[in-house]
């Protein structure tokens, strides 16, 4: 048995003799990173490299000369971002309102934005810093700057525009791209005529890059850290900075909501092919969530709240935006409401609020409607006001003696009571009737009126049938009878049964823009619900008779309220522009937007076209790529086994996600957009341009894919060079101008230019025969195009106005050029103020609170076509200063400048094709100085 053992071979070399390495072909030395087949078709799926098992902590690998490199071209962006950041000196396009925004935050005067209140935070705080004071109003475009420090206002977008050249750079590099590659998406984001011309004003779209391309760099880290290792230190703060990122991006525009769902797609993906991982245990694949949910929700959602926080905090006192919010919040502003009675009952003085549209006040005031009955009118008013009293008495029928309620018990409105509402200052009572309203002219709605004369108590057109819908919980009596501030009730007319009712519909000029009040037969419940405000004391209350106020909202209340009039006021912003544009023009950069005009000079928004049409048609190429790979994989080839395709379908993949997320929800939206809302996207585009370039170029020798990128740089260089006069407002000529026209879309002010360069050396006049845009005539929703009317004061030997601005964009439109918040700054005259012609009025720059009838003399008229003449981007009122101007004249001009110089121009004068025959027509009509010389 033992002889059948073998013995065992001894080691090799055998004992005794000299050890001898093995030789190098036989015995291949074993690499460190070296790969099995299973681990080498597992990198693939992550898009690593052959031989790599992960990226390096953070996915970064800079070299030192990588890092020099960086620094030369961080000096290129500042030198190209700041280069004659201080002119122009005036206002220039939205600035008009985001740099009074900034004002207002000096002033700590409330006023609502569309937008989160990051951004113009930054904005205020430069501005703070220097020294402002917040006097200067930003007031219209071309007005030039002073004793505000526009120039370190205007650096805040700026370094948030060089800032983002170096984040692209790094985030090709955490994608594993190329230096060379990154290299060129700094480059071109460098010299992106349309960034360059958007960092450079007070405005917002340039910080929302640069949170955008900080969000996409810290999450391309976190991912890098999510393959080596998770839970690390390095993970986690990877992925808490990716959610205080996003946090800025959104609190900056609601645009950052985009990549908010930009990095939630790639999260979710995250998570499904974890959970398929059955290396994954269940409670590993729970902490991956959480963790996830909290830095990626949690954590921005608190970054937001935080700035509306500050954004109560120093906007403490009242202002501008007052009239948007509730009568709670306005408790807040120091504008609070004394305490008022809590009985309402026969007798009882009150003032009564309509709760849904928060239009206002229950309004009436001595003038009459132009058609109808002719009677007076009854509006909704926003403002405090003696014309909003109204005296609570029974309802009566022909000769019925009132009830004597200052002698006689108290008695209380309850469910049901018949009333009439007496208004104070005309000494009418709230009436109704068979006759169609002004505006909402339909068989199933009667016009409100004030009817009577003092002396008499009214017929059954004034009797009104109380129907309280619901009380507060902490009031009990409030559900049964009439309690100021804690009952919601409807007014039925008791002889039609139609419900008091309003809706956000507006009286013309005569009925002086206040809100329309109907009585509805088929009314919405929501909007037929008021309140009482304010009660007087009654004869018969007691002085220590109970009081209420509003209830002090807290912060949650304050946020959520303001959220939502963010959002309806953003969704309403439906009116034409002129040089507004829709979301499937941007990718072919069909037409940009007019910023500024002056001085024979011009800001105009557009963008490089070079860089611009190649990122284009790399997202195109991508799409038809990707598509032509499926089909493949449907006929059974395997290119998806190939680690290259699989690293840059990831690497393109990601990108082309980020771009269809800040993108394609555009097109749903039916509000007001611009060339600019495309930026975020173009960020995304031009990376995957570069990523598509990296691809292109993989199999090139280095020096060979060096060459090819400067080749494409140089090109985006000189491409920049040629529409660079458009973005700093430089010297240009008209023949240049025309040459750059490559799209005849692309409406520059040609004509605005010189002939030569020479020309421009010491011009303090402006030169004849201009064609500035001076006015824009038509654009309401459903009504013509906008038409584009050129000055003609200045042609034909017409001298122009001395103070005359050459700005082309016009003023008083929605988004760009004014804030939809903002009301214009209007006399603040007491109601049924009337002024004679010998009483000189002064107090111009308060806001009007009522209506107001001016008596003119007979030469008003004639004097108003001598004093108005036209400015850019608006009208004045011109010949005499504010303070020496005739009162009369001052009416009419204020009327006359809100409607653009009468009804006419409202209505429409032909088809949409015939639109230079109608501008022709306008500008005789606007021109009549041009006309006459003609």
């Amino acid at each position: 048995m033992a002889a059948n053992v073998r013995v065992r071979r001894p080691a090799t070399p055998p004992p005794g003799l000299p050890h001898v390495a093995p030789s190098s072909h036989k015995y291949p030395p074993i690499r460190q990173d070296h790969l099995s087949a299973d681990e080498r078709r597992e990198a693939a799926s992550k898009g690593y490299g052959p031989g790599r098992r992960s990226h390096s902590p953070g996915g970064l690998t800079i070299t030192s000369g990588e890092w020099k490199l960086l620094a030369v071209v961080l000096l290129i962006a500042i030198g190209v971002r700041m280069f004659r950041i201080s002119k122009p000196d005036s206002v220039v396009f939205d600035e008009v309102h985001f740099g009074k925004f900034a004002a207002r935050y000096i002033k700590t005067r409330y006023f609502v934005d569309v937008h989160p209140p990051l951004a113009k935070l930054l904005i205020t705080a430069a501005a703070f810093i220097s020294g402002f004071n917040g006097d200067f109003d930003f007031k219209e475009i071309g007005k030039v700057f002073e004793n505000a420090p526009y120039v370190a206002m205007r650096m805040v977008p700026a370094t948030f525009g060089v800032a983002t050249i170096p984040i692209a750079y790094l985030t090709l590099r955490a994608l594993d791209c190329r230096a060379t590659t990154a290299l060129l998406a700094s480059i071109f984001l460098t010299f992106e005529n349309g960034l360059v011309t958007q960092s450079r004003h007070i405005l917002l779209d340039s910080p929302l890059v640069f949170f955008t391309a900080l969000t996409v760099f810290f999450f391309v880290g976190f991912s890098n850290e999510d393959k080596k290792e998770p839970f690390t230190n390095q993970w986690w703060t990877w992925l808490a900075l990716t959610g205080l990122s996003l946090g800025a991006v959104v609190s900056c525009k609601w645009v950052g909501l985009f990549t908010i769902a930009t990095v939630g797609v790639c999260t979710v993906l995250q998570l499904w092919l974890l959970l398929g991982d059955l290396r994954v245990s269940p409670r590993m694949w729970t902490r991956h969530f959480f963790a996830r949910a909290v830095c990626l929700i949690l954590i921005p959602i608190l970054f937001y709240m935080t700035m509306f926080q500050l954004h109560f905090l120093i906007l403490g006192s009242s202002g501008e935006g007052d009239a948007f919010m509730s009568s709670e919040f306005r408790q807040t502003l120091g504008r609070g409401m004394e305490d008022t009675y809590a009985d309402v009952a026969l007798g009882s003085d009150i003032t009564i609020r309509h709760l849904n549209t928060q239009g206002g006040y229950l309004h009436s005031h001595a003038h009459n409607y132009p058609g109808g009955s002719g009677q007076q009118q009854i509006t909704l008013y926003p403002h405090r006001d003696d014309n909003n009293l109204w005296r609570v008495l029974n309802a009566t029928v022909d000769n019925y003696e009132q009830y004597d309620y200052e002698h006689k018990p108290i008695v209380y409105i309850d469910h049901g009571s018949h009333i009439k509402l007496r208004h104070l200052v005309t000494d009418r009572g709230l009436h109704s009737h068979e006759v169609r309203p002004p505006i909402s002219d339909v068989d199933f709605q009667n016009e409100v009126s004030a009817y009577g004369m003092p002396g008499f108590i009214g017929d059954i057109n004034d009797d009104w049938v109380v129907e309280i819908e619901k009380g507060d919980s902490s009031d009990k009596e409030s559900g049964k009878r009439l309690r100021t501030l804690r009952t919601h009730f409807k007014l039925r007319h008791l002889n039609t049964g139609c419900y008091l009712f309003s809706h956000n519909v507006k009286l013309p000029e005569w009925g002086f823009d206040q809100q329309e009040v109907t009585c509805n037969k088929n009314a919405v419940k929501d909007n037929s619900l008021w309140y009482v405000e304010t009660a007087t004391k009654h004869p018969q209350l007691s002085a220590d008779a109970p009081k209420v106020n509003y209830k002090i909202p807290g912060f949650l209340s304050k946020f959520w309220e303001l959220q939502q009039v963010m959002w309806t006021t953003n969704a309403g912003l439906t009116d034409r522009h002129v040089y507004d544009s829709r979301p499937l023009t941007w990718p072919s950069l069909r037409r940009g937007i007019n910023f500024w005009v002056k001085d024979h000079r011009q800001i105009y928004l557009i963008g490089n076209p070079f860089v611009w049409w190649l990122s284009t048609a790399s997202v195109i190429t991508y799409m038809i790529v990707r598509g032509f790979l499926l089909l493949r994989a449907k006929r059974g080839y395997r290119d998806f086994d190939n680690t290259k395709v699989v690293k840059y379908d990831s690497l393109c993949g990601f990108l082309f996600v980020g771009y269809c997320m800040h993108y394609f929800p555009f097109f749903l939206m039916g509000r007001q957009l611009f060339l600019h809302h495309y930026f975020p996207a173009l960020y995304f585009a031009i990376l995957l341009n570069c990523a598509v370039f990296d691809l292109a170029t993989s199999t090139l020798r280095p020096k060979i894919r060096l060459q090819v990128a400067a080749v494409l740089m140089i090109i985006a260089v000189i491409t920049y060079s040629k529409f660079s006069s458009l973005a700093y407002g430089n010297p240009w000529t008209k023949q240049k101008c025309s040459n750059a026209q490559w799209v005849k879309t692309w409406d520059f002010a040609c004509n605005e230019f010189f002939e030569d360069y020479s020309q421009y050396s010491g011009v303090t006049v402006p030169t004849l025969n201009r064609s500035t845009p001076m006015a824009t005539i038509g654009g309401e929703p459903g009504g013509r195009a906008a038409i584009v009317v050129e000055d003609k004061l200045g042609q034909d030997g017409v001298v122009p106005p001395e103070n005359e601005q050459n700005t082309a964009v016009p003023i008083g439109v929605p988004e760009p050029g004014r804030d939809v918040f903002a009301k214009d700054e209007q006399k603040e005259i007491k109601s049924q103020m009337r002024v004679s012609q010998d009483v000189p009025v002064n107090n111009v720059d308060k806001k009007e609170i009522s209506a107001v009838t001016f008596e003119p003399t007979s030469a008003a008229p004639e004097e108003k076509k001598e004093e108005v003449k036209l400015q850019a981007g608006g009208m004045s009122a011109t010949g005499e200063s504010e303070g020496q101007a005739r009162p009369e004249v001052t009416g009419i001009l204020e009327k006359e400048i809100e409607v653009g110089l009468g009804e006419d121009h409202r209505k429409s004068h032909g088809p949409l094709d015939h639109e230079e025959a109608i501008a022709d027509q306008v500008a005789h009509e606007l021109y009549p100085e041009a006309r006459d010389v003609e």
